[in-house]
């Protein structure tokens, strides 16, 4: 159940799927409101805890009313929602500041599940910044620096290196990785995993074969290695 005082809104032009989607999460305890397009969205956001941003608006593309939210709110969590199959078009609204996304038709309980997995990592990320080495990552403005230079990171790559970096010098188990950066649910391949971590290692300004702070350990997991 959601808990009391979550605000969701559902930002989509379909008045049936809206309708069934504020239905089943107020019955679950959140407070939702519906937002029938992008200029909606935008000028009512600001007091809700997550968003729900379904890509195909009448009025402008959810990737841009992404990228406004974004630009006003870095913390705010953002799903989409979306009717394209293109890996491409999941990509570009990674990049635009989505945490998640899900693609129609999806189940109930799954996308439950995807809220309430965003929403606690929102409540985790009310950590102080953490340092190791020339890296420093602050959760609460979901900003990261290296060598003193801001990363722009993707936002699974931003959980990822919290993750990592909250546990410097310690074993994390592949298993793990998915369940906390991802959630519980994550029935994908864990090549996410590898592609985001090769990602990672690029904007900590490592080459592919030199030795990364981002050790790899065989049939385990990964380890932050301490400086």
């Amino acid at each position: 159940m959601g808990m009391a005082g979550e605000k969701i809104l559902v930002v989509e032009d379909d008045e049936l799927i809206a309708a069934s989607l504020v239905r089943a999460l107020t019955a679950h305890g959140y407070e939702a409101q519906r937002a029938a397009n992008g200029a909606d969205a935008l000028s009512m956001f600001a007091p809700f805890d997550l968003v729900v941003l379904d890509l195909g608006l009448p009025d402008m593309d959810g990737v841009e009313v992404c990228k406004a939210i974004r630009a006003v709110d870095p913390i705010l969590p953002i799903v989409m929602l979306t009717a394209r199959q293109d890996e491409i078009d999941v990509v570009i609204g990674l990049d635009a500041g989505a945490v998640d996304y899900m693609t129609k038709p999806f189940g109930l309980a799954e996308f439950l599940a995807r809220l309430r997995a965003q929403l606690r990592r929102t409540d985790s990320n009310t950590a102080s910044s953490i340092e190791v080495g020339d890296v420093i990552v602050d959760p609460a403005s979901r900003r990261a620096w290296h060598g003193g230079v801001e990363m722009e990171l993707r936002a699974k790559e931003f959980d990822l290196l919290v993750l990592l970096t909250s546990e410097a010098g310690r074993a994390i188990a592949r298993d793990r990785i998915m369940t906390e950066v991802w959630d519980e649910h994550w029935f994908g391949s864990t090549k996410t995993l590898d592609v985001h971590l090769a990602s990672l290692r690029r904007k900590l300004g490592e080459e592919p074969g030199q030795q990364s702070r981002i050790s790899t350990l065989r049939g385990i997991g990964y380890r932050f290695e301490l400086p």
